[in-house]
């Protein structure tokens, strides 16, 4: 589980990059109504990871 879990947190942070680079209102710091999902669903998977790596 825990490398799914990390090909899964990997992938979010790659479409939230790409995401983020072709849109200006993302780059300013406020995700757009596209990118608030995707920077969620990293921020989700981000924390899951780290979490499950410090108890561990």
């Amino acid at each position: 589980m825990a490398d799914d879990l990390h090909a899964r947190y990997m992938d979010a942070a790659a479409t939230w990059r790409a995401h983020r680079e072709a849109c200006t209102t993302c780059q300013h710091g406020t995700p757009c109504k596209t990118g608030a999902p995707l920077f969620e669903r990293f921020t989700r998977l981000q924390d899951a990871y780290l979490n499950r790596r410090r108890s561990t």
